[in-house]
């Protein structure tokens, strides 16, 4: 059994992606991030980068934050969607902290710049538009001659794809890139994507935890 420490970000459908693909129990603990949840002391406690996700394995007690961190954790618990050995496990490896340190970071300042942020700041605009652009550049290359990023689906896919399918927010004309068109259609085919994306429809944003709450949900 898993408690997820989860809101509906591209960050915390990762792991909802992992959860429902591995077909094991667990439950979500809301984290609202727009209403300040993250900084709950009890929730430091697992998270201590103020962020979700985070995970518990209640099998062992042990706690994870990160999501590329969470994702390699159950991968290599379970045995599944990250190969053990070879140059397969790397190709999953190279692409994972290609999202993590490339396309997260980057799209998420374009998010930023092109929507939260209280002045237009045209450089800043144009930076993170234009790198989104040639990151999608290189995925679409990577997706010409395969159905998923690094060959079988893996924890790859699981990371990446929460971060393409928000392409236009992120100014992204997806007609110009057709092999990430038809990753985008493989990956919500998928009984298990659709699964993980409806705990997006269920998470109530008006909502918000207190902490001796929180520690009531963590005491079940």
């Amino acid at each position: 059994m898993y408690t997820l420490f989860y809101a509906p970000t591209p960050n915390g459908h990762k792991i909802t992606l992992m959860l429902e693909a591995l077909e094991v129990p667990y439950r979500i603990v809301p984290i609202n991030i727009q209403l300040n949840d993250q900084f709950l002391p009890s929730f430091l406690e697992v998270a201590p980068n103020n962020r979700m996700p985070a995970l518990i394995d209640h099998e062992n007690g042990q706690s994870v934050f990160e999501s590329g961190a969470i994702l390699t954790y159950l991968a290599e618990k379970h045995l599944a969607f990250l190969p053990e050995a070879g140059p397969e496990r790397y190709e999953v490896l190279q692409w994972l902290n290609w999202q993590i340190g490339g396309l997260g970071p980057m799209a998420g300042q374009n998010h930023h710049f092109n929507y939260y942020a209280p002045d237009r700041v045209p450089y800043g605009i144009k930076r993170y538009t234009d790198e989104t652009t040639r990151l999608y550049g290189v995925l679409d290359r990577q997706l010409s001659e395969q159905d998923y990023v690094a060959g079988d689906y893996s924890i790859a896919d699981m990371a990446i794809y929460p971060w393409v399918r928000l392409h236009d927010k992120q100014k992204q004309d997806i007609t110009l890139f057709p092999n990430i068109m038809r990753y985008l259609a493989t990956m919500d085919a998928r009984a298990d994507v659709q699964a993980a994306l409806q705990k997006e429809a269920e998470f109530d944003w008006q909502g918000s935890l207190t902490e001796q709450q929180l520690q009531q949900l963590l005491e079940v």
